[in-house]
């Protein structure tokens, strides 16, 4: 089978390397990824500048200038022929858990692929550490949707906590928490006395029950979301109908 990878974190990464390495012991790869880092582009498309590709001394590396949505979608309508069988993003250096998502270039990533109707799963790790150990289970998990296949509106997103692979006590199949409001701009200046502002870093977490990705890794779980990219909220349709009635 042949696998495109990408990542929001640059084709440089050591995330990316880790699994490209691992994924290249039983497919053939293709890594495609952001020539530097570029966490929280989402799923932003580059439309005003054309794209610049670069095809590093690595075999099967490609460096864009771009967003990780751009590389999956340059990669896939316009370097590989015929088209990869499955996007694995990732590894990412961090969680992407509950809100994350909204955000995420590696979940971004992984929903362009199945834009353009691949299996997709994005994976993270909960650190900076234990790459080895989210490689092994992005394995398991490319080789259990050869036999079990995603549905076609659907993607995973993956969380491992960052322990030695002993350490993890097992995969629970989770829903996204969420957080509370993020924290206030933060406000600097500049050395010409001009204001200038930071992202603040994100809420606390509100939702961390039982069930939840947040729980199951903080508990040593890897956590395995299914993400549904049709964003159609079906069950308001009906009341959504009735109140415009009322109005019209």
């Amino acid at each position: 089978m042949k696998i495109l990878v990408s990542n929001d974190d640059g084709v440089n990464a050591l995330g990316i390397r880790t699994l490209s390495r691992v994924l290249a012991e039983f497919a053939e790869v293709v890594t495609v990824a952001p020539d530097r880092n570029r966490s929280g582009a989402s799923h932003s498309l580059t439309l005003e500048v054309p794209l610049r590709a670069d095809k590093l001394d690595d075999s099967g590396f490609y460096s864009v200038k771009g967003t990780p949505t751009d590389c999956v979608h340059w990669a896939v309508n316009g370097l590989l022929d015929p088209d990869p069988d499955m996007v694995v993003a990732g590894i990412n250096h961090g969680a992407n858990l509950g809100d994350d998502v909204i955000y995420s270039g590696t979940v971004a990533a992984a929903t362009e692929g199945r834009h353009l109707g691949l299996p997709s799963v994005a994976i993270s790790l909960c650190g900076d550490r234990y790459f080895e150990t989210a490689a092994h289970y992005a394995c398991l998990l490319v080789q259990g949707l050869l036999r079990a296949p995603l549905a076609s509106n659907q993607i995973l997103n993956v969380n491992v906590p960052d322990l030695p692979l002993e350490e993890i006590q097992g995969i629970k199949v989770t829903r996204l928490g969420n957080r509370h409001r993020c924290d206030a701009v933060l406000k600097e200046y500049d050395p010409r006395g001009r204001p200038i502002y930071w992202i603040g870093p994100p809420g606390a977490i509100q939702d961390a029950g039982e069930g939840t990705d947040f729980d199951a890794v903080e508990r040593g779980y890897v956590s395995i979301t299914p993400l549904t990219i049709d964003m159609t909220a079906y069950a308001q349709m009906a009341a959504l109908t009735s109140w415009i009635k009322e109005v019209e």
